[in-house]
């Protein structure tokens, strides 16, 4: 198995963050690269949560009886990681994908035309159109 600053461990790295942000689909490579690294970030909370348990059963079994006193930090941190322990891969973020939903949209952005998710984003005609028409369906 390859140390943490070998090369071939380098070369496995992902070089592009866990989100889809600013990824063309069309980019086959790229897309790739963002699968994979959502994917790898999915089984590391994983293993985190794996650990944590590994370390939890091991206090349990260590203090008995005085195991709710004892272990208590450790049974917290265990329930955190849980939430975010499984791998649910990525293809629902891929074909549900939000601009701004990973990170939140800035001022900036929305000096640029950038609309948030509530601002009718997924509204086939402006929701000032369809009031003035009188159209119920948004």
């Amino acid at each position: 198995m390859p140390t943490p600053e070998s090369a071939a461990f380098l070369a496995k790295k992902p070089t592009v963050p866990p989100t889809f942000d600013n990824v063309d689909y069309n980019d086959t490579p790229r897309l790739k690269a963002a699968q994979d690294a959502i994917i790898r970030e999915q089984w590391v909370k994983s293993m985190m949560a794996r650990l944590v348990r590994e370390e939890l059963a091991k206090c349990y079994y260590r203090e008995g009886i005085n195991h709710l006193d004892k272990c208590g930090k450790l049974r917290e941190r265990y329930f955190e990681a849980l939430k975010d322990a499984k791998v649910k891969g990525y293809l629902f973020q891929q074909q549900n994908y939000v601009p701004g939903q990973n990170n939140p949209v800035g001022q900036d952005q929305v000096a640029a035309g950038v609309k948030k998710p509530q601002d009718g984003v997924f509204a086939s005609i402006p929701a000032e159109t369809a009031k003035a028409d009188g159209d119920t369906r948004l």
